[in-house]
């Protein structure tokens, strides 16, 4: 009998040289890990990646400031807050996480949830804006993610850049169905 094994290209591998590998313990505990590990990193979510803290303290400490804010959009599925806002040279756990009211301006991923890849709701995930507009001092709740979180009127926004990596710590973990990226106070 031969089969075909996964990235072989089409090559045939017979039923006994499968044998010997599995019967090779070294091996078949190696796989094991493998396997553990790929596991482990989608229930964890998935490395940001990025600069390392003290990059990313000069980066902020050098920005420019003006009557803006700095954002980093946050999508989690079937929820509704935006993303996270600072202020100029503020590091990011002094970072709000905030609903838009978007009766002046519409958020930039403002798509259908269903769209094709790359077009719909949340594909802008990470990405970091300069945003104009200003906290309406109201409250307002999230049904799916359960919070009560600040309420910011947008005006403008302009794109900074579509993957600084991460957002709070240099071991962050994005994971798309859960609220895991929270601040982490010094």
């Amino acid at each position: 009998m031969r089969v075909r094994a996964c990235g072989t290209a089409g090559k045939p591998h017979s039923v006994s040289g499968m044998r010997k590998v599995l019967s090779n313990p070294v091996l078949v505990v190696i796989g094991c890990l493998l396997l553990c590990h790929c596991g482990m990193a989608s229930r964890h979510g998935v490395l940001m990646g990025g600069p390392t803290q003290e990059q990313r303290d000069a980066a902020i400490a050098g920005e420019p400031i003006g009557e803006f804010y700095y954002g980093r959009r946050y999508y989690v599925e079937k929820t509704r807050f935006w993303g996270y806002l600072r202020e100029p040279r503020q590091p990011w756990r002094t970072a709000k996480l905030v609903m838009m009211l978007e009766d002046r301006k519409q958020v930039p991923d403002r798509l259908p949830e269903d769209g094709p890849e790359g077009q719909r709701f949340g594909f802008d995930q990470n990405h970091e804006y300069r945003i104009w507009g200003h906290y309406t001092g109201r409250k307002v709740y999230d049904p799916n993610s359960n919070q009560i979180l600040p309420e910011f009127r947008l005006t403008d926004y302009q794109l900074l850049e579509r993957n600084p990596g991460w957002l709070f710590d240099p071991e962050d973990r994005y994971h798309p169905q859960r609220v895991n990226l929270i601040p982490r106070h010094r």
